[in-house]
């Protein structure tokens, strides 16, 4: 069936703020119409175009901020999550890898262009993952409050049910500010659905492997299951190591502060290589971000470690 189209007008990029406020407000509309399954048409003076060679274009942008933005959204727009959903991970940490100190501090290790990069994310998300210790420590209520954009889909993945003595106290199970799903294994199913009720809990049977680690493929499967086409996994670091070790992240944000942290808590651990030949080596773009630096990297395009 012929989607029906969109059009979205724009005046010419020419200032640096407007110029950033209009290419956001087009990769909103972008968003909007693949959620809705529609086209994009943008006018002759719109501030993107879509070409069949290499996807949705900037026209028209004259200031280096609002052609950076959409270069490093870009590939959020183009994604096409039709037949397979598409996952971009994201954490903030300092110079020496860590996410946190040892007590758990972590506000704020990224600057504000960092966090408004990260609810940028969000808007354009069908649905955004934490893990059940970002929840606990953090408390974070998960919705899009620095830029213009829709709230996503909130999906605590939890399979052991960690969560549960937070139910009644953590914001997110009760501000109703967006949808909630409650990601566990088929096996504490009953459990979660009793505090919380069956709309807002995914159960997922054999999430939880026999070696204590969850199944991120089955996760994935049953959000893309329920529409959820482009995931964003934001932390903590235990969650998207799960998702980046299971080859499970189309790409990865890494931002990276001017901090030293010394003996703090990591963000991305896993078993590595023991050669540095055999490391993960991604594509990658880098782009400043006020005093931090944000590496995107392109996982799906990186090959294999042995």
């Amino acid at each position: 069936m012929q989607p029906d189209n969109l059009s979205f007008d724009a005046p010419a990029l020419s200032e640096t703020r407007a110029g950033v406020d209009i290419v956001w407000a087009a990769c909103l509309a972008v968003a909007a119409a693949r959620r809705a399954g529609t086209q994009v048409l943008p006018a002759e003076n719109g501030a993107v175009r879509c070409t069949d060679a290499d996807g949705w274009r900037l026209e028209g942008a004259t200031d280096a901020a609002a052609t950076a933005l959409f270069e490093l959204l870009k590939p959020l727009l183009d994604c096409q999550p039709d037949t397979r959903p598409w996952v971009i991970g994201q954490l903030g940490q300092s110079l020496d890898g860590c996410i946190a100190t040892r007590t758990g501090d972590a506000r704020f290790v990224s600057g504000p262009g960092v966090l408004t990069h990260l609810h940028r994310l969000r808007a354009l998300a069908d649905a955004v993952i934490v893990g059940a210790g970002t929840v606990a420590i953090d408390d974070p209520q998960l919705t899009v409050r620095h830029v213009p954009g829709p709230n996503p889909v909130r999906v605590l993945f939890d399979p052991q049910l960690q969560l549960a003595r937070y139910a009644t106290t953590a914001q997110v199970f009760g501000d109703g500010a967006a949808p909630l799903l409650w990601l566990c294994d088929a096996r504490w199913g009953a459990e979660a659905r009793a505090l919380v009720g069956a709309s807002q809990v995914l159960a997922v049977p054999q999430l939880l492997r026999d070696d204590g680690t969850p199944a991120v493929a089955l996760a994935v499967a049953a959000l893309f299951a329920r529409g959820l086409r482009l995931l964003f996994v934001e932390g903590g670091g235990v969650t998207v190591s799960h998702f980046l070790v299971q080859r499970a992240l189309d790409r990865l944000h890494l931002a990276v502060a001017p901090l030293i942290v010394g003996d703090g808590r990591p963000g991305l651990r896993f078993p590595g290589a023991t050669r540095l030949a055999d490391c993960l080596r991604p594509p990658f773009k880098v782009f400043a971000m006020g005093s931090d630096q944000l590496w995107d990297l392109d996982l799906a395009a990186a090959p294999a470690p042995p």
